[in-house]
């Protein structure tokens, strides 16, 4: 049985069965000699909020640590199967492909919303891909947790970056951090 701090007692967590069932698989599946969970599929798992459950800071850094830890596995499989020199080439292939997009210019990396369809403010992604931009560059540290913890303030419309958009790209962004830490 996990174990995860709850909520407070006022505020939502996520629900702890879901929780538990989850973790439960991933525990077993990791240790399988050939694990069928991915990296993938940790990012997109959610978990329902309810009253008195575990607290989802507490849940999403342990993701986070499983995370990391398939990114690892991933990609020792990779280099086994295709060498350490492919993989090299396939990673810097994909950075390649991120720093194309972080360098278009601030206002137009990203397809704008909209209607009144919800978008990201535009001044705090852009922030993020400037940050990003000096990271690939490595001119700068960086962590695969500060990207998934990276928070836009909502905007409607135009205004702001399609959310769809953003999110798929910053999913890439953190599978190759992961994938290089």
């Amino acid at each position: 049985m996990t174990t995860f701090a709850r909520a407070g007692r006022f505020s939502k967590g996520y629900d702890t069965a879901e929780v538990e069932d989850f973790f439960e698989f991933a525990r077993r599946d990791y240790e399988e000699p050939e694990p069928t969970m991915t990296t993938a599929e940790v990012r997109r798992v959610t978990f329902t909020l309810i009253q008195g459950g575990y607290d989802p800071s507490d849940v999403d850094a342990a993701l986070d640590r499983l995370e990391d830890a398939l990114a690892a596995r991933e990609r020792s499989a990779r280099i086994a199967e295709v060498g350490e020199r492919q993989f090299l080439e396939e990673l810097t292939g994909s950075a390649r492909q991120l720093q194309g997009r972080l360098g278009r210019p601030a206002g137009e990396r990203f397809r704008r919303a909209v209607g009144s369809d919800l978008s990201y403010d535009v001044d705090q992604v852009d922030a993020l891909c400037d940050d990003l931009r000096e990271y690939f560059s490595g001119a700068t540290a960086m962590s695969p947790d500060e990207v998934r913890r990276a928070a836009f303030a909502p905007r409607r419309g135009p205004d702001g970056y399609r959310e769809a958009d953003v999110d798929a790209f910053l999913e890439r962004v953190v599978e190759v951090m992961a994938i290089v830490d």
